[in-house]
């Protein structure tokens, strides 16, 4: 089966293309053709307000008139975007004379050349093609490719750029070339880069050219990332990425299964699962194994619900890493407390309400639920308590006796963004008595101010309809 339509890249930098037509569909082709450093005509006698913008920056240069084939100009590319069809056949006429490619929108069988969608990563670029059958389906799977690739893709072919001709020097033979730049692009550095550590990433990629033997050691490192409150659909792409590589999981008991199960499927996996005085294994020991399994060579992704340096102990964790030497990075989550207010329907801040908003444990390091009560007790002040469903009591008391109404307005939240989601609306008189009355399961979140009067209106996420 032959292949109607040859993918290339043409290079139209100072290259004089023309367009005609002055519409919304013109004005996304320039758009485009901008990107190029194309030298650009327009012809048309009406304009769109948007191409009128760019013809007073003096981007484009603008014949306000019909075509007509005397304006056909000495040119490299051709787009026809107008609305008539009997015009569009007679510049892709003219234009396959002049053996000029030509585009016709909307319109294939006028084409010599087909516009693809494009995922775009400068330098690189993925062209999508349905052959003009389907833009839409082009459009689609642009959207799929871009959750697929980083956005950091681009800095590294400019890396990878730079040390091109070095490698071709230093390691002449093709293959041998090829399985480096392979190894380069699986291993450290391009995680450096992908997290930001460029100068880290390219003095790594200079070790190797000096030592390039260092390729075959299996260098370890740990992604510590953050999972979100709960719903598979808030983790961040690098998260899943970092997922997919892994040579070992840790996670606990904060990360829904569903979320553990888009990890590496031939990985190990560990559970360090923590509740509240029944820990699996002490925070210390986890800390220890982190760093004994990247010694061993390993990637290690270490799991961890909502934002891991938001009361997630992640920079415990971390420090033991450092003082070993171990490389590591940090995928930011949602923390609970924006995740599962978005649920509810609780805006943290309101400017009706709320000016400021503060993040609290109930559950103190020495098992105390004793809180600085008086920073707490203030006026148009969202309150967002981490684990507080075992202290809920003692803090409804305080902050009532340190002067906050007995009125106010609190939410606690169970098992928040999951089809397990259950919201208990109260004031601080009244919702101890009503939390006792359900059966309430952790990971919950108390969520206290007069913002939380907004729940009954901005509810949206319905669990027990799903």
């Amino acid at each position: 089966m032959s292949i109607p339509n040859l993918p290339i890249f043409l290079k139209l930098q100072n290259q004089p293309c023309l367009v005609i037509g002055g519409g919304e569909i013109a004005l996304r082709k320039i758009r485009t053709l901008l990107k190029t450093a194309a030298q650009i005509t327009l012809i048309a006698p009406d304009v769109v307000d948007q191409i009128k913008s760019l013809i007073t920056a003096g981007k484009i240069h603008h014949i306000a008139s019909h075509f007509t084939e005397e304006n056909f100009i000495d040119c490299k590319l051709v787009i026809a975007a107008t609305n008539d069809r009997n015009l569009n056949k007679q510049i892709s006429r003219l234009a396959n004379k002049r053996n000029v490619p030509v585009n016709v929108v909307d319109d294939p069988e006028l084409c010599s050349f087909i516009m693809p969608s494009v995922v775009e990563r400068f330098p690189v670029q993925i062209a999508i093609s349905t052959g003009g059958n389907s833009p839409v389906l082009a459009r689609l799977l642009r959207a799929k490719l871009e959750t697929l690739i980083p956005s950091s893709y681009g800095r590294l072919a400019n890396l990878m750029g730079q040390y091109r001709e070095k490698a071709k020097l230093q390691i002449p033979n093709i293959n041998q070339r090829r399985n480096f730049w392979e190894s380069v692009l699986q291993g450290p550095v391009a995680e450096l880069l992908f997290s930001g550590q460029e100068k880290a990433a390219q003095h790594e990629l200079e070790n190797l050219f000096d030592k390039p033997d260092r390729l075959l050691q299996s260098r370890g490192s740990v992604s510590l990332i953050g999972c979100g409150p709960g719903d598979p659909d808030l983790l961040t792409f690098r998260a899943l990425r970092l997922m997919q590589q892994a040579d070992v999981v840790l996670y606990d008991r904060l990360v829904t299964p569903e979320i553990v199960e888009l990890s590496r499927k031939d990985a190990e996996y560990m559970y360090v699962g923590k509740k509240r005085d029944n820990h699996t294994l002490p925070q210390e020991d986890i800390n220890h194994l982190l760093a004994k399994l990247a010694k061993q060579g390993k990637h290690v992704v270490r799991l961890k619900g909502g934002d891991p340096f938001i009361f997630g102990r992640g920079g415990e964790e971390l420090q033991t890493l450092a003082e070993e030497g171990i490389s590591f990075q940090v995928v930011p989550g949602i923390t609970a407390a924006a995740g599962c207010a978005s649920y509810a329907g609780i805006p943290l801040t309101h400017r009706d309400y709320a000016q400021s908003c503060m993040f609290v444990t109930g559950h103190l390091k020495d098992g105390t639920v004793d809180l600085d009560w008086d920073s707490l007790a203030h006026d148009n002040q969202t309150i967002v308590i981490y684990m507080g469903l075992i202290g809920l009591n003692n803090i409804c008391t305080e902050l009532i006796a340190h002067g906050m109404s007995p009125e106010l307005p609190i939410a606690l939240i169970q098992q928040g963004t999951t089809l397990d989601q259950k919201v208990l609306i109260g004031t601080l008189q009244t919702l101890p008595a009503l939390a006792e009355q359900q059966t309430i399961k952790p990971p919950t979140l108390i969520i206290i101010g007069e913002v939380v009067s907004l729940h009954e209106t901005l509810s949206w996420f319905e669990p027990q309809a799903l």
